[in-house]
């Protein structure tokens, strides 16, 4: 006897209002407004709701993002841009931010700019047609001038994050970067050194803040400041150890530095490790963010520490929270906040020499 064929099973396709609608038996303007918990006119029961709801559990009903936005409603996606993925300090960042969304009930759409404009450029038109509720940019965009224009046109919230100063375009998050590298410097002079270098990477707003800072401080309290003690480097580790290099290679050397990130320092303890150098004893490094490298290398790395978190809820806050809006419907405020040292093994008091 013939067996009967068995018939192929078939993708299910994603379920609609309307199959919502025909479960439930009501019509398909009243699953719309439970659903989207819009404001009602006509009072719907308890029992209608209730029946709704059960019917788009059953379907695993999951609203479309594009189509939320055509009717104004939120679409619960929230639209990332980092700077560079492989920086680890932005790799947190990003996980904070989509740790914070979630929490918010909303996905991230996340674009990586690198360093090609290119790729930088599309990423604005992407978001947008995504229809996200907010955009984050995190880290200094400044050198992608056409995406930084793109991102003024977009029809959506957009923050700054780690930036430098204001943009004035933008909503922004930022640590007090003055405050955060004279601290740095105030816990190197109370140990004692005089002669303290800087390393960094000129073209980004944040660094360039932090060598104002850092020049600035040199002059008021009588620093020697000789050539060669700031190194304008790319932030990599291999950079910090070029930066090393060239440091110990000058007549007189510095015998501490102040490393504008964790990354640049963290490079240095290798070079200085490589060359034979005692870290402390020798010299003393301080960097700046408090990576989750940083109290693993070898002395562990004294830095300045952001409230990472912290700064990254204030701009999810900013990019969607609609009570931060003002009577036009645009974000407002800018958020500063403040950095801390913490004292690790990488620092001591100098030997006098």
């Amino acid at each position: 006897m013939t067996q009967p064929k068995k018939k192929e099973p078939t993708q299910r396709r994603p379920a609609t209002m309307k199959d919502i609608a025909n479960a439930a038996g009501v019509a398909q303007s009243t699953v719309s407004r439970i659903l989207n918990d819009a404001p009602l006119l006509v009072p719907i029961s308890r029992e209608t709701r209730e029946r709704v709801l059960a019917a788009a559990a059953e379907f695993a009903y999951r609203p479309n993002p594009h189509a939320r936005g055509l009717r104004g409603a939120p679409t619960m996606l929230l639209g990332a841009i980092v700077r560079d993925i492989t920086d680890p300090f932005f790799a947190g960042a990003i996980d904070a931010l989509s740790l914070e969304a979630r929490q918010r009930g909303y996905s991230v759409v996340l674009g990586h700019a690198r360093e090609r404009a290119d790729e930088a450029l599309a990423l604005a038109a992407v978001l947008e047609a995504r229809q996200c509720d907010g955009i984050v940019i995190v880290g200094d965009m400044r050198n992608q001038p056409r995406l930084m224009e793109d991102l003024e046109r977009v029809h959506a919230p957009v923050v700054a994050v780690w930036h430098g100063s204001r943009h004035d375009g933008f909503l922004t998050v930022n640590v007090d970067n003055r405050r955060g590298i004279e601290a740095a410097l105030n816990h190197l002079a109370r140990l004692g050194h005089r002669r303290v270098a800087f390393a960094g990477d000129p073209v980004l707003g944040d660094i360039q803040e932090r060598q104002a800072a850092y020049e600035d401080y040199v002059s008021r309290h009588g620093l020697e400041a000789r050539d060669g003690y700031i190194q304008h480097v790319r932030n990599s580790f291999s950079s910090g150890v070029a930066a090393l290099e060239a440091l110990m290679g000058l007549s007189e050397p510095p015998t501490a530095v102040a490393a504008a990130t964790d990354v640049l320092a963290i490079g240095m303890l290798h070079a200085a490790s490589e060359r034979g150098l005692a870290v402390p004893a020798d010299f003393s490094a301080v960097g700046f963010d408090d990576i989750p490298f940083a109290p693993m290398t070898v002395p562990a790395l004294t830095t300045v520490r952001m409230p990472l978190e912290r700064m990254i809820k204030a701009a999810v806050e900013m990019a969607v929270d609609k009570k931060l809006r003002n009577a036009a419907g645009t974000p407002r405020g800018v958020r500063v906040f403040r950095p801390s040292v913490v004292v690790r093994r990488s620092t001591a008091k100098l030997e006098r020499r």
